[in-house]
């Protein structure tokens, strides 16, 4: 939660929530064009995109044009951001107007799907080489649902200067937990209004994505193999005691406001230690000239695990031709030559191991400090599963967090009605 890097929505630099002008956008519903019998495909993408990510996509598309005289993709965007992206395609298919490919986020794919209109792409990419995060971000019982669109890590990123005057040494992978905890402590100065580190404090996906690799280090997860009951119900009190310590240390900013801005305002400001977050932060930090590392995120059991929050590009079904003509495109968008071009410029980590072996993205790690921590991480990521469910759960986990983060509940009984809440909508199939 991407979901990320550098200009998309949501994420900081790589989801700058702003306003997208549709410019010249075609109407893709009711279109026939066949490209059997001489006639241009016309393909409407809604990418969402902003700034740098929007000038990345428009110069990938100009060249998609120009190299495939059959198809013309039009990247108008729709007049919508990423992060009202699912709300607007909802609409659509509703409408009966809709896109041919739209910027849709992982955790929303398995809910899209349950449309007829939303294409099956298995068989039409191969995704062999890839990241399993990206792998499975786009599959949905067991089929190929969408083409993977950005990759991100969480590592934890934290302030040099202020691990100097606490006169603590730098974290190192491996660290646990209770190291994490120890040295947010140490690092908070409440004269000085510095925080060890920081978690959303609102309840949504943000709130929520965070939690995840310590319930899966302990053994954990978002729902059982079958689906229909959650599978934290064990572990998931233990993980929300590493953040009541926190908040009973008063180390921890909770950011009560949506998007994390707060808090990420506080790290930038020099007055928080440690912060957990993706490569889409590391501009901004670098921005601000603050001397910082880049570490895993600590562990509970000493091995690495972290969560990946990946996006998509969504094919709709507007017909043959324009399904093979979207689907050319995307999977032309996913191929290193161009992949390089969107991970440096549109600020995604590389979608495969072939684009990260690329000298492009080579030198582009080595020129950005700690860059590299969070491609490594990739080995290590897991994604949230693509069910259905998956909103409800996050929601009432949100709540959970929230009133543990608010000393309101304990985490046992915050947990456990969080676990009742999801159980009952997993219990009823869809």
């Amino acid at each position: 939660m991407s979901q990320h890097a550098p200009v998309l929505t949501r994420r900081g630099v790589l989801r700058v929530a702003a306003a997208v002008t549709a410019t010249g956008a075609l109407a893709a519903c009711g279109k026939t064009d066949d490209q059997a019998t001489g006639g241009v495909v016309e393909v409407e993408l809604w990418h969402g995109q902003v700034d740098t990510g929007k000038a990345a996509i428009d110069a990938l598309i100009n060249e998609f044009n120009r190299t495939h005289p059959g198809i013309r993709v039009n990247g108008g965007g729709g007049g919508v951001t990423a992060d009202s992206m699912l709300q607007k395609v909802t609409a659509g298919l509703a409408a009966g107007s809709y896109p041919d490919i739209a910027y849709i986020f992982g955790s929303d794919l398995a809910s899209l799907t349950r449309s007829p209109k939303i294409a099956d792409l298995s068989g039409a990419l191969h995704l062999d080489d890839y990241w399993p995060a990206a792998r499975d971000s786009v599959t949905v019982k067991g089929k190929i649902r969408a083409a993977p669109a950005l990759l991100d890590s969480l590592c934890l990123v934290y302030n040099k200067k202020l691990f100097a005057a606490a006169g603590l040494p730098a974290p190192k992978p491996g660290w646990t937990w209770d190291d994490f905890i120890s040295t947010a402590k140490a690092l908070t100065n409440p004269a000085k209004g510095v925080f060890g580190t920081g978690w959303p404090g609102v309840g949504d996906e943000d709130t929520v994505w965070r939690l995840w690799p310590m319930i899966w280090d302990l053994g954990g997860d978002v729902a059982s193999s079958d689906g229909k009951k959650v599978a934290f119900d064990q572990v998931g009190a233990q993980a929300l005691r590493t953040l009541e310590r926190l908040r009973t240390d008063k180390s921890l900013y909770v950011d009560p406001k949506p998007g994390s801005e707060q808090l990420y305002q506080v790290f930038l400001g020099g007055r928080m230690g440690m912060v957990a977050t993706g490569p889409w932060q590391l501009p901004d930090i670098a921005d601000k000239g603050l001397e910082y590392g880049v570490v895993p995120l600590p562990s509970y059991s000493g091995k690495p695990v972290t969560i990946s929050g990946p996006d998509t590009w969504t094919v709709f079904d507007n017909g043959k031709a324009k399904v093979k003509a979207a689907t050319e495109f995307v999977n032309w968008l996913i191929q290193p030559q161009q992949d390089i071009k969107w991970d440096v410029e549109g600020g995604s980590l590389p979608l495969s191991k072939a684009t990260a072996a690329t000298p492009a993205w080579t030198k582009h790690a080595t020129e950005t400090n700690g860059l590299k921590v969070f491609v490594d991480a990739l080995d290590s990521a897991r994604v949230r599963p693509t069910i259905t469910g998956y909103p409800k759960i996050s929601q009432f986990l949100g709540e959970a967090i929230v009133s543990v983060l608010l000393g309101k509940k304990s985490p046992d009984d915050a947990i456990k009605q969080a676990v009742d809440q999801a159980n009952a909508v997993l219990a009823v199939p869809n």
